[in-house]
């Protein structure tokens, strides 16, 4: 929206000087005038570069927008509408500099409907209608108007106007003008940035606290239960993860030695999917699981419960979770298991220098109301090794893009095993191998757990009432 010019401009004229002066003379005051606007202007431009870099505070640069570009252009008048980042008017930030009329078109532009929808400034008809809006408002004036743009966006107007009649135009001020809009953009995406990164480290302490609270739910320690040596470690993927793994007494109230050669609980399950809702998933089953563990259930019937309990909540949330859970008895060396489709574990046989898998049948936690488990069960010897972990482990891609695979981590197992290390040191080897083979600048794409159980070599106690057995 522009009006062709219809006078000269002031310094432009010789009308203006005394007839008296000699053409020479004229022709230094016209320079020397020259000289002084052109200095006037690159000291605004000068002061608002300078405000940009320095103003913390969008408000105040706006402020100066209007300023700048009447006394840039010699008029009286300025208009600045920006734009919100979702294209609605921003309300709030528009700056109006006249002599008259200038609350009525404030009111005017708020009460504008069209601004107030979603989108508006980046449909040209719109900005075309609120153009029309302004230009009839400031009627019997001269007024211009530029677009403020950055990264391909409309970001606001800028108009100018001179309420004494057409406005006196050049090029220059035309280049002027749009270094003020291109100047107003900058500082409405700078904004723009440093309120999503603000938003992030929002997100980010909140992240914090997050993992602050699902570390504290995972064990910080490992029990002391009697035969057995046990080390786990979680890495998760994001700060946030969806892996669990936890070790439970079955009988809580005893303490010492009684505790010490109790029934224990061993699980270890994953969250489909990655950050803060698999976090909360999986918070949200390790308090059904712990308060299942209680009724002294095998883990079969314990995993019915469970499922059955979960089922509305990971029906909601369009998630499932796999999960192993086993429970051990250090007097017999019987450990009783059921799965629910999670990775099974790896069982390295001391005697027979094998690794094999513990499995049984089961359909993921919340995948099915009814769902039926499998139970089985098992009794460990002396140099036994039980390795659980999450698929993060097997599916981690290495630097060549391969995984890192069942067959590759067994063959580590076996390696660690035959080498008489204990099970901190296994599970030490373990991850080493693992961040080898993932690169150690590279990130797990997953969450990544393991959880060494290893049976005391020195230990030498009678098998009571059951027969050997491996499903």
């Amino acid at each position: 929206m522009t009006n062709k010019p219809s006078r000269p401009h002031p310094a432009a004229s010789f009308h203006n000087f005394p007839s008296s002066l000699s053409v020479s003379d004229s022709l230094r005051v016209l320079l020397d005038s020259l000289s002084k606007e052109q200095l006037r202007n690159q000291e605004l431009l000068v002061s608002l570069g300078f405000a940009l870099r320095n103003f913390t505070n969008l408000s105040r640069f706006l402020e100066l927008v209007p300023v700048v570009a009447t006394r840039l252009i010699g008029v009286n008048g300025a208009v600045l509408v920006p734009f919100q980042d979702n294209g609605r008017l921003w309300r709030e930030q528009i700056q109006v500099i006249s002599a008259d009329r200038c609350e009525e078109l404030i009111r005017y532009l708020t009460a504008f409907e069209p601004g107030q929808s979603i989108g508006f400034g980046h449909d040209l008809d719109q900005v075309s209608a609120m153009d029309s809006l302004i230009k009839r408002h400031m009627s019997n004036v001269g007024l211009f108007s530029t677009s403020i743009v950055s990264r391909g966006r409309q970001r606001g107007r800028l108009y100018i106007f001179d309420s004494c009649g057409d406005l006196v135009w050049s090029d220059v001020h035309r280049k002027n003008l749009q270094f003020v809009a291109d100047l107003t953009a900058v500082a409405i995406e700078n904004d723009l940035i440093i309120q999503e990164v603000r938003q992030h480290e929002k997100v980010d302490r909140q992240l914090s606290i997050g993992a602050e609270i699902q570390a504290q739910l995972l064990p910080d320690s490992c029990p002391v239960i009697e035969g057995i040596q046990l080390s786990a470690r979680c890495r998760p993927a994001f700060q946030v993860g969806g892996d669990y793994y936890d070790f439970m007494p079955t009988r809580p109230e005893l303490i010492g030695k009684r505790r010490e050669t109790g029934r224990w609980a061993f699980v270890i399950g994953d969250v489909m999917g990655k950050g803060v809702p698999a976090g909360l998933l999986m918070t949200m089953l390790r308090g059904m699981l712990r308060a299942e563990v209680l009724s002294g259930l095998p883990p079969d019937r314990i995993l019915h419960d469970l499922n059955q309990l979960a089922q509305e909540d990971l029906d909601h949330s369009h998630r499932f979770v796999t999960l192993f859970y086993s429970d051990f008895d250090p007097r017999t060396r019987r450990l009783r298991y059921a799965n629910a489709a999670h990775n099974p574990p790896l069982l390295w046989r001391s005697q027979e220098r094998l690794v094999s898998r513990l499995d049984a049948p089961g359909l993921l936690i919340g995948l099915q109301a009814e769902a039926e488990y499998g139970c089985c069960e098992i009794i460990l010897e002396p140099g036994d090794v039980l390795l659980y972990y999450t698929d993060g482990v097997t599916e981690a891609s290495g630097i060549t893009g391969d995984r890192f695979h069942e067959s590759r981590l067994i063959r580590v197992l076996e390696e660690s095993c035959n080498a008489h290390l204990n099970s901190q040191e296994i599970l030490d080897f373990l991850f080493k191998r693992l961040d080898r083979f993932v690169g150690f600048d590279h990130h797990l794409e997953d969450d990544a757990s393991m959880v060494v159980l290893k049976i005391n070599d020195s230990l030498k106690l009678p098998i009571l009432g059951t027969q050997r057995s491996q499903n």
